[in-house]
């Protein structure tokens, strides 16, 4: 694991600990995905999975000092926005495209 050399101990841990909690909620909202009683219900862990990705992508990011892991949570951030509301469109119309 190449952590950046100017990073302080207990950042060096915040950032670990954030890691560990985002993929344990990620996990956690992907059981919700498939075992979901409801639509809007799996549609509301689609979304937290994408901002969970989007917060591992730039811990990451910090942790190993490497800049382009920001751009890629950057697009992921768009795609997860473009896909909530296509699939929140979907739900409530029926259909994406009038």
């Amino acid at each position: 694991m190449s952590v950046a050399t100017d990073v302080p101990g207990f950042l060096s841990l915040a950032i670990f600990v954030g890691l560990v909690v985002a993929s344990g909620v990620t996990l956690v909202a992907g059981y919700r995905v498939i075992f979901g009683p409801t639509t809007p219900d799996r549609v509301v862990a689609l979304d937290t999975i994408a901002t969970n990705v989007v917060a591992i992508a730039i811990l990451f990011a910090l942790q190993t000092d490497e800049g382009f892991f920001i751009d890629v949570s950057l697009v992921l951030a768009i795609i997860g926005f473009i896909s909530t509301i296509a699939v929140a469109r979907y739900v409530s119309e029926g259909d994406i495209i009038e």
